[in-house]
């Protein structure tokens, strides 16, 4: 049998050593909308951003986790490498993650007629790339 969706978004869990730089990234500069916060017991925390109906989770262990994600989004290695926003004012906020000293992999680039994308990195080294369909 199949899943039964009932919500029109998945959620996303972003572990991270830090999450101050994250914070700065997802809520300051993109915008995210803060949705509330956990404590997980072991001294660790649960920062839940909203991202339309998505909810992106900053999660900070106790410990930190043994291993890191390589760096290098989608040539880095296999597994989660990107995730994707679909956005209206694509120039300005590329233009402001790179004015608030955030890497730009790939600029604003036009790959298909009408639909134009760019790749911001976060400060962990992950990718999220934006979107827009012009027209």
């Amino acid at each position: 049998m199949a899943i039964q969706i009932i919500k029109d978004s998945i959620d996303i869990g972003i572990i991270t050593k830090d999450a101050k730089p994250m914070l700065k990234f997802y809520r300051d500069t993109l915008g995210l909308t803060p949705d509330g916060e956990m404590d997980l017991g072991d001294g660790g925390r649960i920062t839940r951003l909203k991202c339309g109906s998505t909810v992106v989770k900053l999660v900070v262990h106790g410990q930190a986790p043994p291993a890191e994600a390589p760096p290098g989004g989608v040539r880095g290695a296999t597994g989660y490498r990107y995730w994707t926003i679909t956005v209206s004012n694509l120039e300005e906020v590329t233009n402001e993650c790179a004015e608030a000293g955030f890497s730009i992999p790939v600029p604003v680039t036009e790959f298909r007629p009408g639909v134009r994308m760019s790749i911001i990195e976060d400060p962990d080294g992950n990718w999220v790339e934006l979107v827009q369909r012009d027209g």
